[in-house]
């Protein structure tokens, strides 16, 4: 299905309204042109759509705003569905819409399914290759991490929707002095030895080491890569516990074994972008805006890791291509590499602006009021895996979406275990099993084939409202993947279940004294309402069950 096809009746108003305003900016010689926004009026009373497109334009023109809406209003009354066109205050334009504008959306998301809003971006997508989590694989994947695997892995259902070619890629830093740390840990904790200091404490090393037969005499280094290696098997285990995938985990050492890293010296170096300071090899950041020229060779020859990540950046842009785009996901304390590795992406000869750096805030865990430790060196940490046995893999992801990535989020535990509508998981899962027994009350009825198209009943506003808010998917999923920003579908599901909810207080679907017509045309809008809702759940990894039991109540 092609983004011509998938218009919704709201994306054509959309574009009816940009044509209008376009149309009377170019007659009036206007600089620019304003981007028309459709939002809905704060009092339903006053319309279904509102748009302030007449006083961003009015400026450009010289024009008065209420002069330059009239203008506008009476041209949106010739717009398909239009039924009418109010100008209020100093050059607000309302609008309402006939019934059978709304009947349209339902008959778009019926028809497209699960492809409701696929491909919205059309000629703007591009090929991506994603890095997230990235967790090093010294301990457990720890609840911290759990966030960056929910976003990440929530923002590759979203790109992908959206029309984008996306790759997702885990980076394993089984690479470095960290693993021989770990490895010299692991030794000293099955031999009574002194841990090293900046070692790694805590009860899962001494436990890795007796799973891994650890004794005296072993190579720190070699069993740094045993224990590497166990780590990141428990790590697949807990992502994929989370339903978060990889399409690759991309080795560090493999970029040393196999020449890579010494080749991206090399390569930067003959550019003529780096400096010998004192026998160490320096890449010139500060040439492109950082706040210090970065080692990429030590004085001993041996390379950083800096040097590992220029030969990471290097091969994912050979193999993305050219009109491709790389997106890192990293943690708060990660703010310095944003111009690192742009002014990397400068020296090796790449695209800087193809290189897209996303910081993760901090998430924070409360149970009974009190919050939870959270330090893998120390030992002292909550692991993804414990966090998805306490309060399941649906509510993890979900909470974990519950604010954008870089603002700090606090998960109450407590609450996000609980059966109730106060758990925004449980209220939008049970919206969505809610909307799944009204059909099946249907069906048993006998009066799920009725003729819809023969009911002449005005639709109900809270009807009204559920369709709006359908129409307005494909918006949100292009809105999500151009701002990298998957909590937005996560809030339209939240808005959908409210919506939902209001309907199925003021709308019954079957019943005495409900036309069988009517039954069979609202049933149209719990079929499209279940269909949706399932669809923004799916993109942000949360499974839509079809029956959940709370309190006793009659769906129908």
């Amino acid at each position: 299905m092609t983004p011509t096809t998938m218009h919704t009746a709201l994306r054509g108003l959309h574009e009816g309204l940009q044509a209008i305003v376009d149309e009377i900016a170019q007659a009036g010689d206007a600089a620019g042109t304003p981007r028309v926004e459709l939002e809905r009026p704060r009092e339903e009373s006053h319309g279904d759509f509102a748009t302030n497109a007449a006083l961003m334009l009015a400026p450009v023109l010289r024009r008065s705003p209420r002069e330059v809406a009239q203008e506008i209003a009476e041209r949106t009354g010739t717009l398909p569905g239009v039924a009418a066109v109010e100008v209020a205050g100093p050059g607000f334009i309302n609008l309402r819409m006939t019934d059978d504008w709304f009947l349209g959306t339902i008959e778009a998301a019926l028809d497209a399914g699960s492809d409701f809003g696929r491909g919205v971006l059309g000629e703007q997508a591009e090929p991506i290759l994603l890095e997230f989590v990235s967790a090093n694989p010294t301990g457990p994947l720890v609840a911290a991490s759990a966030r960056h695997a929910a976003y990440g892995d929530s923002l590759a259902r979203v790109l992908r929707h959206a029309g984008h070619d996306v790759r997702t890629e885990f980076y394993v830093n089984d690479a470095g002095r960290q693993v021989e740390l770990f490895g010299a840990s692991l030794l000293a904790r099955a031999t009574g030895g002194e841990v090293p200091e900046d070692g790694y404490q805590g009860e899962y090393v001494a436990e890795l080491a007796t799973e891994l037969g650890v004794q005296a005499g072993d190579d720190p280094s070699e069993l740094g890569q045993r224990g590497v290696a166990a780590m990141i098997g428990g790590m697949r285990q807990s992502l994929e516990a989370l339903g978060v995938t990889f399409d690759r985990f991309y080795s560090e050492k493999s970029l040393h074994d196999s020449g890579a890293v010494d080749a991206g010296i090399d390569k930067v170096t003959k550019a003529g972008y780096t400096d010998d300071e004192d026998g160490a090899v320096l890449l010139r950041t500060t040439t492109w805006g950082d706040d210090r020229d970065r080692a990429i060779r030590r004085a001993n020859g041996v390379p950083t890791y800096f040097a590992a990540d220029i030969a990471y950046l290097d091969d994912k842009f050979e193999r993305i291509g050219s009109v491709g785009r790389l997106i890192y996901v990293l943690g708060a304390d990660h703010h310095g590499y944003i111009a690192r590795l742009k002014a990397a992406a400068k020296a090796l000869g790449h695209d800087a602006d193809a290189t897209e750096i996303v910081i993760m805030q901090m998430v924070t865990l409360t149970e009974a009021g009190e919050q939870k430790k959270m330090s893998k060196r120390r030992g002292d940490f909550v692991t993804a895996a414990e966090l998805v046995d306490r309060i399941g893999a649906d509510a993890t992801r979900f909470w974990m979406l519950e604010r954008s990535h870089d603002q700090q989020l606090e998960i109450d535990l407590d609450k996000a275990s609980e059966q109730s509508d106060d758990n925004p998981v449980f209220y939008v899962q049970y919206m969505h099993a809610r909307l799944c027994s009204i059909r099946r009350n249907v069906e048993d009825a006998g009066l799920a084939g009725g003729d819809f198209a023969a009911c002449d009943e005005p639709l109900h506003e809270s009807e009204k409202r559920v369709i709006k808010r359908l129409g307005e998917l494909p918006h949100v999923v292009a809105e999500a993947s151009e701002r990298r920003a998957p909590h937005r579908v996560h809030h339209y599901a939240r808005e959908l279940a409210s919506d939902v909810s209001k309907f199925y207080r003021d709308c019954r679907v079957m019943g005495d004294g409900i036309d069988p017509a009517l039954t069979a045309r609202r049933l149209r809008t719990v079929d499209a309402a279940r269909s949706v809702l399932a669809l923004a759940l799916d993109l942000v990894g949360v499974t839509a069950p079809e029956k959940m039991e709370r309190r006793d109540e009659d769906d129908a």
